[in-house]
């Protein structure tokens, strides 16, 4: 994760500094400001002045999928990233903090972005008191939406995590029934687990099936990983038609994809970050010897091997994300200078 820090004024531009100094080897910062006094001195050497407006600059960050703490008044931050929010399991974490460091508060994403954790490390970090509003956290209840975060779990229907918050909210036991085959457990208080398929109404379903269960909120495991490979420079529209079409005729769901994967040498391949920052799954990549270590068998190339190092870039990338269990359902499909190979993640 990046987290981005803008201030607004000397004394927050100190102590955004401070806490970069403080996060420092846990999280890529990037520092900013709209402060011009003493930016050209030394001391202010890594804080970038924003040139542009508030907004426009939120919009950049927003688009680049990083998180954001702003040094200075909850209006501020409010105002800058309103144009740009889109719902709650894609919106990026959005903190504020006051420029003396007493409070920091999550007030975008405090669960699938995860700001509400990031807010209460930056407190632990710096001293300051978190302020977290979100109901279930300050009621010490089950939070369905962290529960799927912890379990890698995309949400079908995001209007049911309300259902099922206000159930909780309220004192009701909540029923879950979970499909055989995925190692999820659940023992919080107040959850009830019911075999599958459920008989009759239930809460929450977590299966790769359809929309079948009369259910509140649909859960599907993220289970495959996609390992690629590309010539330089394709484009994330190219990318996309790639992905959307094999996994389409593999009859894949774009919310079971865990993972995109493939070597070093593509980390800043820009169509792919890009690609998996818009649908919000992390980009693993690994060096030629680490993909030479996964066992399997592999469509082996000699001109691939000659270019990077090892035999196969794709598939091995794929497998290598799920580890000793991973299973290669798609092999090496090329087209147009991409590679697409399709790893499942099984359970034990």
């Amino acid at each position: 994760m990046k987290l981005s820090i803008i201030s607004f004024t000397e004394n927050g531009k100190h102590f955004s500094e401070h806490i970069a100094k403080l996060l420092t080897g846990e999280l890529e910062i990037g520092l900013y400001t709209k402060c011009e006094a003493g930016i050209k001195d030394d001391t202010f050497s890594d804080v970038l002045f924003v040139k542009t407006s508030v907004v426009d600059w939120a919009g950049e960050e927003m688009r680049e999928q990083d998180a954001m703490l702003f040094i200075g008044a909850c209006g501020i931050a409010v105002r800058a990233v309103a144009p740009f929010l889109t719902d709650k399991l894609h919106d990026v974490p959005v903190l504020v903090m006051d420029e003396k460091g007493k409070y920091v508060i999550p007030i975008l994403s405090g669960h699938m972005g995860g700001a509400n954790n990031l807010a209460n490390h930056i407190a632990e970090k710096t001293g300051a008191e978190p302020v977290i509003t979100t109901a279930t956290d300050i009621n010490s209840k089950f939070a369905v939406d962290l529960f799927a975060k912890r379990n890698n779990l995309s949400i079908v229907n995001k209007d049911g995590i309300v259902k099922v918050s206000s159930k909780v909210l309220a004192g009701k036991e909540i029923t879950i029934s979970i499909e055989p085959g995925h190692e999820i457990t659940c023992e919080e208080l107040g959850v009830r687990l019911i075999p599958y398929p459920p008989a009759g109404p239930v809460d929450v379903v977590i299966t790769s099936e359809d929309d079948v269960f009369d259910a509140l909120l649909y859960l599907t495991p993220r289970e495959y990983v996609i390992g690629i490979g590309c010539k330089r420079g394709k484009s994330v529209k190219e990318i996309d038609d790639f992905i959307s079409k094999t996994i389409k005729e593999t009859g894949i769901s774009s919310k079971q994809i865990f993972a995109l994967s493939s070597i070093s040498q593509k980390r800043d391949e820009q169509g792919i970050v890009e690609w998996c920052r818009r649908e919000g799954v992390p980009f693993f990549t690994y060096t030629a010897e680490e993909l030479r270590e996964v066992n399997g068998n592999f469509t082996t190339s000699s001109f691939v091997k000659d270019q990077v190092g090892v035999d196969n870039v794709c598939e091995r990338a794929a497998v290598k994300v799920c580890g000793e269990n991973g299973k290669l359902i798609v092999p090496k499909i090329a087209e147009n200078g991409m590679t697409i190979a399709i790893a499942l993640c099984q359970k034990k």
